[in-house]
């Protein structure tokens, strides 16, 4: 799965990636980013529920460790893909277990969830995500290595993990000097209470993924 900037945000970290290289949701809908593509000098496998292109196994990562182990013959890898999927995911908390248990020592998740984001399918829709809940989720990996992005809806939009994701609405519409000054003009109204006389509501905020790398601790 995944869209444009996910691709991107991957992109910007091929220097680190390592085959074997296990994609979860690697289902092709029609308008999915092709990670394979990528990194089609490694080693690579696409899991996911259902079969279709780009999957090359029919896996559910979030039953029994012991059962996905036994289907992947003991696999482990060094380079884990998991874009746009935990958000469908019933039970986000085994999933993420399991995946950190499918890495190798010293092996990387590149991961993006939505922080806010319409309700989409694929097959249902359960869980939003702050920056402190993924890691909550992957406690075994460290996530202070390599910097992470909060990716606006427009492509190549991206701004650091700093919390202040209200200014991504504003200061992405321009990277001149008059998207900046929105930014921080959009800043001093929330902090003077002022958001609900000008917006209608008290907090406004874009759709936000929140993109992340994570390194197993060893």
């Amino acid at each position: 799965m995944g869209d444009a900037n996910q691709l991107l945000f991957a992109k910007s970290f091929a220097n680190i990636v390592k085959g074997p290289i296990l994609e979860v949701g690697s289902r092709d809908y029609g308008n999915t980013q092709n990670f394979r593509g990528l990194f089609a000098k490694e080693q690579y496998l696409g899991i996911d529920m259902q079969a279709g292109k780009g999957v090359d196994q029919v896996l559910d990562l979030a039953v029994d460790f012991e059962s996905i182990d036994k289907a992947l013959h003991g696999k482990r890898f060094k380079t884990i893909i998991c874009m746009s999927v935990l958000e469908h995911c019933r039970d986000p908390f085994k999933m993420a277990r399991n995946i950190q248990s499918l890495l190798a020592d010293d092996g990387i998740l590149l991961v993006s969830v939505p922080f806010s984001w319409e309700i989409h399918g694929f097959p249902d829709d359960y869980w939003r995500f702050t920056p402190s809940g993924v890691r909550m989720l992957f406690q075994e990996l460290d996530f202070e290595i390599y910097k992470g992005a909060a990716f606006a809806g427009k492509n190549n939009q991206g701004s650091s993990l700093d919390g202040d994701f209200f200014k991504l609405k504003f200061s992405l519409k321009s990277r001149h000097l008059l998207g900046f000054f929105t930014a921080f003009l959009a800043v001093v109204f929330k902090k003077l209470g002022l958001m609900k006389s000008i917006f209608g509501h008290r907090y406004i905020f874009p759709p936000i993924m929140i993109s992340m790398v994570g390194k197993k601790k060893t």
